[in-house]
C-alpha cells in the first residue's frame, strides 16, 4: 500500500520517479573463503536502493556481529567509517581462523523515512563459508526478524531457485512479502521499467517463498513487516517497518581454458 500512496503522490506533485525498495545491505568481499591465503575479507555495511544504485546514509549501526559454531563475536568495535554510493556507510575487516559457516548480522539504528511516515529497522544478515565446512547454515539466530534460508545459502549457481522461511518472533510469517533485488555494484544492468527494479513475492502459509535468481551477483531479500511497539517522532507515535533482509551471491560458472 505504501508504494501505491508514494505514487499517487508523486503524480499530485507533478514527479517522475518511482518508490523503490530500501535495503540494509551487508556485503562482503568473498561469500566462500577456500584458501588459507585469502582468509582475510572486508565486510562493507549499507543502506540503498541496490538496483538503481541510489544509497542513502548509514549512521554507526545499533549492532554488528559474527556467528559461527554456536558462538557469536562483537564486530561493532572494529567498524570504521566509509562510503557507498555517495553515503555514510561502514566496513570491517575480519580474518577467519578456522573451518566454519559465519553469519554476519547487522542492527541497524531506526531510520526515519519522511515519504513514507515510518521508521525502518532492517535485521540484515548474509553467510560466509569457509574451507569446506558447511553445517548449521539453516539454524536461526534468534533475531527479531529474520530469513532462513531452505536452500544452502552458498555456492549457488545463477539460475538456481532459492527457497527461505520468514520467521517474525521466532514464529513463521503466513503470507509474508518478499522483495528481491540485485546489487548492481558496476551498473551492468538497467531495469525495463520501474516495475522490474524490485521483485516481489508471497510467501506461503508456512512463511515459505521461493525465487529463481536470473543472473550471477550479490542478490537481497527483504521480507517486510510492522513491528508491534511504534517510536516518537516529532511528538507523535509512528509505525516501524521491520525487515528481514538477506544478502546471497551467485555465480555463474566459469568456462574450462
Amino acid at each position: 500500500m505504501r508504494k501505491v500512496w508514494m505514487f499517487t503522490l508523486f503524480l499530485m506533485l507533478g514527479l517522475n520517479g518511482a518508490a523503490y525498495a530500501h535495503f540494509g545491505m551487508v556485503i562482503p568481499s568473498s561469500s566462500m573463503v577456500m584458501d588459507a591465503k585469502k582468509a582475510a575479507i572486508s565486510v562493507a555495511l549499507s543502506f540503498s536502493h541496490p538496483m538503481v544504485m541510489e544509497g542513502m546514509p548509514l549512521v554507526k549501526p545499533k549492532g554488528f556481529k559474527v556467528f559461527s559454531g554456536g558462538k557469536a563475536e562483537d564486530l561493532l568495535p572494529v567498524l570504521k567509517s566509509a562510503k557507498e554510493m555517495g553515503h555514510d556507510a561502514w566496513k570491517a575487516e575480519y580474518k577467519i581462523q578456522r573451518p566454519g559457516v559465519y553469519q554476519f548480522v547487522m542492527e541497524p539504528q531506526p531510520y526515519w523515512e519522511e515519504t513514507e511516515d515510518c521508521f525502518i529497522i532492517h535485521y540484515t544478515k548474509t553467510y560466509v563459508a569457509a574451507f569446506g565446512e558447511e553445517e548449521g547454515w539453516d539454524a536461526p539466530l534468534g533475531l527479531k526478524t529474520e530469513i532462513v534460508p531452505l536452500t544452502r545459502p552458498f555456492g549457488n549457481y545463477a539460475g538456481n531457485v532459492f527457497q527461505g522461511r520468514v520467521l517474525l518472533n521466532g514464529a513463521p510469517v503466513p503470507g509474508a512479502e518478499v522483495e528481491v533485488e540485485f546489487y548492481n555494484r558496476n551498473k551492468k544492468y538497467a531495469a525495463p521499467n520501474d516495475y522490474m527494479v524490485t521483485q516481489v513475492i508471497k510467501a506461503d502459509d508456512n512463511g515459505i517463498f521461493a525465487y529463481t535468481v536470473p543472473f550471477a551477483g550479490w542478490w537481497g531479500f527483504a521480507a517486510l513487516n510492522t513491528a508491534d511497539e511504534r517510536l516518537e517522532h516529532k511528538g507523535a507515535a509512528k509505525d516501524v517497518e521491520l525487515g528481514a533482509v538477506l544478502w546471497l551471491e551467485f555465480l555463474a560458472p566459469t568456462m574450462k581454458k
